[in-house]
C-alpha cells in the first residue's frame, strides 16, 4: 500500500518533485496556528503581552511580511537580522536589538532605524550606547538582560540563565550598572530580560525566573527608573520525537501568569507588560526537510547506512548538540512486514549523522525523505562545508507554494572567491 505524506495540505512528493532536494518547506499555516496558541493563551489569562519572534531561529525577508502582517513583534540578534528585517519593510518600533557583543555599527544602523528596544549586555556596550545617543540626540529604550541565576534543567549548551555565562549581568552587580542611566539623557531604561535556556516544557523555571528579577525590578522603580517591562525570553519546549514532553501555552502560560502576577502583588508593585521571545516554538514544527535517498549501504551483522542527499551542512544540531528527530520515506506507509532499522547519514565528509538509529520503511536509492519539524535552527545555521550548496527553501500557504529563498548554485560559491594577482 502506497500512501504519501502530506505535509500542511501538500503532496511532499510533489513539492521534492517540483523544487528538488534537499528541500527545506516551511508552512506559513502551522507558523501562525502556533503563535494564535500563545495568543490566546495570554488573553485568557487577562495578561498585558507581547510576543517577539525570535528571529535566530528562522528568518528571511518572506517570514518578516508574515510576522509584520501579524502584528508580532520581532528579535534580532545581529545587524545581518535587523538588516533583514528592515528590508523586509518591517516596522522598527516592534524590533528589538540583542547580542552580547553588539558592534558599533550595530548600535547605530538600529539607533538610524529607530527601533522600539535594545537589550543591553553589558556595562561596556551602555557606555557605548550612553555616547551614541548623546551624539545622534536620539533617544534609546533599553532592557537590561540579567543572569537571574536559574538552572533551567535542559541540555547543557543551551543552558543560558546560569550566573557563569557570557550573557547578560550578574544579579548582584546588576543594580549598580543599571542605575548609571538616571544620569544619562538619552537612555530610558523600561524593563528587565533574561533567558534561561531552551525546551523548557512547563512553567517552574519562568516563575523562578520573575520572582528572582522582582527584588531588582522592586529596587529600581523604588530608585525612580520608569520600568514597565518584564521580557521572560524564549525557551518554550517542542517535542522533536514521540513522547518527548511539550510546552503547552493552554496549561503553563495562564498558571505562569497567575503566579508571576501574584509576586509582583506581594510585592506591591504595579504588574509589567509580559514579553516573551519563542523561536522554535513559532517555527520548529512549521518546517520539514525534504531529501532523496542515495546509498543504502548494508553492513552485515553491524547495521544498514541510509544516505541522503543533504546532511551536517543543512542541518549541524545533531553534531552540536546529538539532537534527535523522526523522518519517514515520503512514498510508502511504515507496517511490521516493511519496517528496516537503519542510521541516516549525510554525505559530508565526515561521520556526519541525522538519525543515529530509526525505522523507515524499505529505504531504496531514489525515495524521498521527510525529517520532521527542522524548521527552526536547520536553514539559520547551514554552512557551505565540503562546498555543499544550501538547499532552496519553500514556503507553503494554504494551497499555495512558492520559494522564498532560492537554491544556491555552485556559481553562488565561487562568487565571493578572489585570486590574488600574485597567482
Amino acid at each position: 500500500m502506497t500512501e504519501h505524506f502530506i505535509f500542511s495540505g501538500h503532496d511532499t512528493e510533489d513539492l521534492a518533485a517540483e523544487y528538488g532536494t534537499p528541500l527545506y518547506v516551511f508552512s506559513e499555516d502551522i507558523l501562525l496556528s502556533k503563535a494564535a496558541s500563545l495568543k490566546n493563551a495570554f488573553e485568557s489569562a487577562g495578561a498585558d503581552y507581547e510576543i517577539n519572534y525570535a528571529g535566530k531561529a528562522f528568518l528571511n525577508t518572506a517570514v518578516c511580511r508574515i510576522l509584520d502582517r501579524e502584528g508580532l513583534s520581532l528579535d534580532t540578534a545581529s545587524g545581518g537580522e535587523l538588516y533583514t528585517a528592515l528590508a523586509a519593510g518591517f516596522d522598527p518600533a516592534r524590533i528589538t536589538l540583542h547580542g552580547s557583543n553588539k558592534s558599533e555599527r550595530e548600535l547605530r544602523e538600529a539607533l538610524e532605524a529607530g527601533i522600539g528596544r535594545i537589550v543591553v549586555d553589558s556595562e561596556d556596550e551602555l557606555a557605548r550606547i550612553d555616547a551614541l545617543t548623546r551624539e545622534y540626540g536620539i533617544r534609546a529604550e533599553i532592557l537590561f538582560r540579567i543572569n537571574p541565576g536559574v538552572d533551567a534543567h535542559t541540555n547543557e549548551l543551551i543552558n543560558t540563565g546560569k550566573t557563569d555565562t557570557k550573557f547578560g549581568l550578574p544579579l548582584d552587580c546588576a543594580a549598580r550598572v543599571i542605575l548609571q542611566t538616571a544620569q544619562m539623557p538619552y537612555v530610558d531604561t523600561i524593563g528587565l530580560h533574561a533567558h534561561i535556556g531552551s525546551q523548557v516544557t512547563d512553567e517552574e523555571a519562568f516563575v523562578a525566573e520573575a520572582e528572582i528579577m522582582s527584588g531588582l525590578y522592586r529596587e529600581l522603580l523604588e530608585r525612580g527608573l520608569p520600568l514597565r517591562e518584564l521580557n521572560l525570553g524564549g525557551g518554550f519546549g517542542i517535542a522533536y520525537r514521540t513522547g518527548d514532553e511539550t510546552f503547552e501555552p493552554e496549561i503553563y502560560i495562564p498558571k505562569m501568569v497567575e503566579r508571576i502576577r501574584g509576586i509582583f502583588e506581594t510585592e506591591g508593585l504595579p504588574m509589567p507588560r509580559l514579553m516573551i521571545e519563542p523561536g522554535r516554538f513559532l517555527s520548529a514544527e512549521a518546517g520539514i526537510t525534504l531529501y532523496t535517498i542515495g546509498t543504502v549501504k548494508e553492513i552485515e551483522g553491524v547495521r544498514t547506512y541510509v544516505s541522503v542527499d543533504g546532511g551536517m551542512a543543512d542541518n549541524p544540531r545533531p553534531a552540536l548538540y546529538g539532537a534527535d528527530y523522526e523522518a519517514l520515506v515520503c512514498g510508502r506507509r511504515l507496517t511490521p512486514e516493511n519496517a528496516k532499522k537503519v542510521r541516516v547519514s549525510g554525505k559530508a565528509c565526515e561521520t556526519d549523522t541525522l538519525i543515529g538509529e530509526i525505522e523507515l520503511a524499505a529505504p531504496r536509492t531514489g525515495d524521498i525523505l521527510a525529517v520532521r519539524h527542522t524548521g527552526a535552527y536547520n536553514y539559520t545555521m547551514a554552512s557551505n562545508y565540503n562546498r555543499l550548496a544550501k538547499p532552496a527553501v519553500v514556503l507553503l500557504s494554504g494551497e499555495k507554494s512558492g520559494v522564498i529563498v532560492e537554491r544556491e548554485t555552485y556559481e553562488d560559491l565561487t562568487s565571493r572567491d578572489r585570486i590574488p594577482d600574485w597567482l
